[in-house]
């Protein structure tokens, strides 16, 4: 029962992952301080990311989404995969460099929310 409780409680915590210094970032923890909205924050780069955490994600938004082929990290990358990207492959890329995903990556309950938009943020927490 206790370890149950423990994962209903974590479900109804807002976690913002993503990385300290990244703008958008900072922009999404603003929102939630400035709403007095408690949240918890995972700095993949410092505190690392399983892959069974991109996997939950992509049950709820498309891999497509979640990549960032717009950053320095895509364009540095040399990876051969990278022109045969299919899920599968996204995912092994994103578990191994972590800031290929877009950030922040919002969870709370059953939900995910890619990037910062503050009007999504008003129109999913109410605020």
């Amino acid at each position: 029962v206790g370890s149950e409780m423990c994962i209903r409680d974590r479900y109804l915590i807002v976690i913002v992952y993503g990385i300290k210094n990244c703008d958008t970032v900072k922009k999404a923890r603003r929102w939630f301080e400035a709403n007095s909205l408690e949240f918890e924050f995972h700095d993949f780069r410092a505190d690392g990311l399983e892959q069974k955490t991109i996997e939950l994600w992509l049950k709820k938004v498309p891999w497509e989404l979640l990549l960032n082929k717009r950053g320095q990290t895509w364009r540095n990358l040399e990876d051969p995969r990278k022109d045969k990207l299919d899920q599968l492959i996204a995912i092994e890329l994103m578990v191994a460099n972590p800031t290929l995903i877009k950030r922040p990556v919002v969870s709370y309950k059953n939900d995910v929310m890619v990037g910062f938009k503050e009007q999504d943020y008003v129109t999913y927490f109410g605020k």
